[in-house]
C-alpha cells in the first residue's frame, strides 16, 4: 500500500461541502453523463519503471463487473464468492485509506451467463435529510437499501422471487436511478413491468410499465419540453416516460436479435441549438434521434444496422462520447471510430486504445464540460489520457492500473477488466476480479 502524504494533507484540508461536489455517487458520475468536472489534474500519469501507475491504496475483493461509486469519503463496490457457498457482497471502504467500514453478504445462486459477479453500480442518495442511503442491485435481482454510513439494511426485496420474471441471459445489470422520491429499475417482469418505480424510502411499488424483456441499459432522466423525461432502452424499444406515472411520452422501435444485448447508455447532446439522443447496440446498430421541444416527442435523423459499413457503431459495453458535433465510440472489435453526428459519416478509425478483439472494451470519461482531455480505461487494465478530435486520436499518457483477470471470460487470453472506473476527489478507482485500487491523478 502506498500512501501519498501530500495528497492526504490536501484532501483533509478541503471543506466537506466541497468534497461532496466531487463525489461519484452513481453510474457514470454525478450527472450520469460520463463527465468528470474536476480541475487541477495531471497531464502525465505517475508511473514506475515498468509502467505501473502509483497507487494510493489497494484492497482485496472478489469477482464482479460493477463500477465502484464514491460519496461522502466512502467507496462502494459489490462482488461475488462461489466457494463454499454462492453469495453476493456489498462493501464500503474508507476513501482515504481503503480501510473496510462495513460489508453485507447474502445468498445469491446464479442462473446466468458470465457468472463473475454483480453488474450494477451501487447508487448513493444524499437527498434525504435524515440519512444517506446506498442502493445495491445484484445480478439475480436482490435489491437492498442500506444506511450508507453504517451498512444497516433499511429494507430489501428479492425482485426475481416477487415478480417471477424470466432471468435475462446475462442477469440483472441496469444500474438503478433515483429521481425525487422514486427509485427506477429495469427488470423485465410481466405483465407490463419491464420497468418499475419504487418508493426509495420503503421499497413499495409506485408504478410499473412496458411489456417487454429487459436489456442491460441503465436509465437516464432528461429535460424535454419543460418536463422531466425518463429514458429507458428495453430489449426492443427506446422509451421516454413520465417519471411520476410511467406513462409513455414517446417510443422508438429497435428490435433486438435472438437475444437482447443492449448495454451502452443513451447519450443526450446539444448541437447547433438542437438536442439529440444517440444510442448504440452491438446487434442492432446505432440511431440518432432529435428531441422535439414543443412537446415530448422524437424524430429520426439517421439509423444504421450494417456491421460492414464504416459509417456506424455496433458497440457492446462502452458508452460513446460526443463533443462538438462528433461521436467517438467503439465498433465490434473495439475499433475507436469518429463519426460526424448529423450524418454518421466516418471521419477516422483507430486501434490504439485497446487491442482489437471481439467486442473489445474501453470506457471514456471527459474531463470537464469542454471535454479535453478524455480519460480512457481499457479492458487490459490500462488508464490512458488522450485527446479526441475530428482530426484523430492523440495519446498523451498511458499506464497500467490493474491486472486484467480471467474469471468468467475464457475467450480472452489473460482475461478482461470490464468494470467502469470511478473518478472522485482527483483520484481514479478501478477494480478487477480480485482487487480494488485507488490512484492520485492530481497535478502536484
Amino acid at each position: 500500500m502506498i500512501h501519498l502524504k501530500s495528497a492526504t494533507t490536501l484532501f483533509l484540508a478541503l471543506p466537506f461541502a466541497l468534497l461532496a461536489e466531487h463525489d461519484w455517487p452513481q453510474w457514470r458520475g454525478p450527472e450520469r453523463d460520463g463527465v468528470w468536472r474536476e480541475t487541477g489534474l495531471t497531464d502525465a500519469l505517475r508511473m514506475d519503471d515498468e509502467g505501473w501507475i502509483e497507487l494510493k491504496w489497494s484492497v482485496d475483493i472478489a469477482a464482479g463487473y460493477s463500477q465502484p461509486t464514491v460519496a461522502e469519503e466512502r467507496v462502494y463496490v459489490t462482488d461475488r464468492l462461489d466457494d463454499p457457498d454462492e453469495i453476493e457482497r456489498v462493501h464500503c471502504f474508507d476513501f482515504e485509506t481503503g480501510e473496510s467500514l462495513w460489508s453485507h453478504q447474502y445468498p445469491a445462486v446464479y442462473a446466468m451467463g458470465y457468472k463473475s459477479g454483480p453488474r450494477a453500480a451501487v447508487l448513493v442518495d444524499k437527498s434525504t435529510s435524515d440519512q444517506s442511503r446506498a442502493y445495491s442491485l445484484g445480478g439475480m435481482g436482490h435489491l437492498h437499501c442500506f444506511d450508507a454510513k453504517t451498512g444497516e439494511v433499511i429494507w430489501n426485496r428479492d425482485l426475481a422471487a416477487e415478480y417471477q420474471f424470466e432471468m435475462p441471459r446475462w442477469g440483472i445489470a441496469a444500474s438503478p436511478l433515483i429521481e425525487g422520491d422514486l427509485l427506477f429499475l429495469q427488470i423485465g417482469a410481466k405483465p407490463d413491468a419491464c420497468v418499475i418505480a419504487l418508493d426509495k424510502r420503503t421499497g413499495e411499488e409506485h408504478w410499473r410499465a412496458i411489456d417487454d424483456d429487459a436489456s442491460y441499459v441503465a436509465p437516464i432522466v432528461i429535460d424535454q419540453a419543460k418536463r422531466r423525461v425518463l429514458v429507458v432502452y428495453t430489449a426492443n424499444e427506446l422509451f421516454g416516460l413520465n417519471p411520476e406515472t410511467g406513462k409513455a411520452y414517446w417510443s422508438y422501435s429497435m428490435p433486438g436479435s435472438k437475444w437482447p444485448i443492449g448495454i451502452s447508455t443513451p447519450i443526450l447532446t446539444t448541437y447547433q441549438g438542437k438536442r439529440y439522443l444517440f444510442t448504440t447496440n452491438a446487434h442492432v446498430g446505432s440511431a440518432l434521434l432529435r428531441l422535439e421541444e414543443e412537446r415530448p416527442g422524437i424524430s429520426e435523423v439517421w439509423r444504421r444496422n450494417d456491421t460492414r459499413s464504416p459509417d456506424n457503431l455496433h458497440s457492446l459495453i462502452p458508452t460513446p462520447y460526443i463533443k462538438d458535433g462528433y461521436i467517438y465510440g467503439t465498433h465490434q472489435k473495439g475499433e475507436l471510430r469518429c463519426l460526424e453526428l448529423l450524418t454518421g459519416k466516418l471521419m477516422w478509425e483507430s486501434t490504439e486504445a485497446v487491442e482489437p478483439d471481439r467486442f473489445a472494451t474501453i470506457h471514456m470519461v471527459a474531463q470537464g464540460d469542454a471535454g479535453q482531455p478524455v480519460w480512457i480505461f481499457n479492458e487490459h487494465g490500462e488508464l490512458i489520457i488522450a485527446e479526441l478530435s475530428p482530426e484523430g486520436y492523440q495519446q498523451n499518457s498511458r499506464g497500467k492500473l490493474v491486472n486484467r483477470t480471467a474469471a468468467g471470460m475464457p475467450s480472452r487470453i489473460g482475461g478482461v477488466t470490464w468494470a467502469h472506473p470511478a473518478f472522485a476527489y482527483k483520484h481514479v478507482l478501478a477494480r478487477n476480479d480480485n482487487q480494488l485500487v485507488c490512484a492520485d491523478l492530481s497535478a502536484r
